[in-house]
């Protein structure tokens, strides 16, 4: 029996993804103007998100809700259909915690119920690539011991580099201070971030926009390795024009086709955090062949 793939919109993937890959994917919450809204692609758009960002509002988001987790769960249990849910990581939403409650609990009535979760400790693309791996694999017949242990590895050499356009966004997440966000807007300081253990770490301060992709490429010289035998991930917060720059970049400088490089719009959970005009690069800094 084929084993199903879960994973959730922190992921940012599309539903293409979904479709090709028969991936299921379970919705974090976007609050906006005092509504909620599922952050499936439909409820609310990423664009809906930056727009509001843009003219001052501060959107919220919310962990996937504890019922949808135990219906979906449930439904598999009962069903005795292998699930694996790829989660966003346990340091950056309560998601992962909930999920893991409530497997708990379903498997109180259902304790033979094939349903197992794994922390990525990765978020965005990064994510995404992670789980867009396990879906090759897992539609290839894949056992759930070998997805299990290719995620795992996948996940823990997943490179998360990105920069931000306005630091205001990472003050309201608590992210940096008020005040490093009052003087980096000043001097038009563009903060490269990186993700350890599932964290958001500072990585350096760049000054001007036009040398942080380069400093982007650098970095992804240093820490990675063997860019034409892997998939390279990009994501922006309604910035294509950027996003493309840096892709044609990446193919110039290490000779990666086009076709390798998955390149999405940050979706609104994420996006309310990090706001327009967000940069972000995902790599392997060592390719499991």
């Amino acid at each position: 029996m084929t084993i199903k793939i879960l994973i959730d919109s922190a992921s940012d993937l599309t539903k293409t993804y979904y479709n090709e890959y028969t991936l299921e994917m379970v919705p974090l919450t976007v609050h906006l103007d005092e509504k909620e809204y599922k952050d499936d692609g439909i409820a609310i758009r990423p664009k809906t998100v930056y727009d509001a960002m843009r003219n001052g509002k501060s959107p919220k988001t919310s962990q996937v809700s504890p019922q949808t987790f135990k219906t979906v769960f449930t439904t598999y249990a009962e069903a005795n259909q292998p699930l694996l849910y790829i989660a966003f990581s346990s340091q950056l939403s309560g998601t992962y915690q909930t999920a893991k409650m409530m497997e708990q609990e379903v498997k109180e009535k259902y304790p033979d119920a094939p349903i197992h979760i794994i922390d990525t400790k990765c978020a965005s693309i990064g994510y995404g690539l992670v789980a867009l791996h396990a879906a090759k694999l897992a539609k290839e017949g894949a056992s759930l011991e070998e997805l299990i242990r290719d995620v795992t590895y996948q996940a823990e050499h997943m490179e998360h580099v990105f920069t931000v356009d306005n630091l205001e966004y990472l003050y309201r997440g608590g992210r940096v201070s008020k005040s490093a966000a009052f003087v980096g807007s000043l001097l038009k300081i563009k903060p490269l971030l990186h993700v350890d253990d599932g964290k958001l770490i500072p990585l350096e301060k760049i000054r001007g926009s036009k040398k942080v992709i380069g400093r982007m490429l650098e970095v992804m010289e240093a820490r990675g390795t063997d860019f034409k035998n892997q998939t390279i991930g990009i994501c922006h917060g309604d910035d294509i024009e950027r996003a493309e720059m840096l892709s044609s970049m990446i193919q110039e400088k290490f000779g990666v086709d086009k076709e390798n490089i998955v390149m999405e719009m940050i979706g609104a959970t994420i996006g309310a955090h990090v706001g327009p005009g967000t940069l972000g690069l995902f790599f392997s800094n060592k390719p499991n062949k």
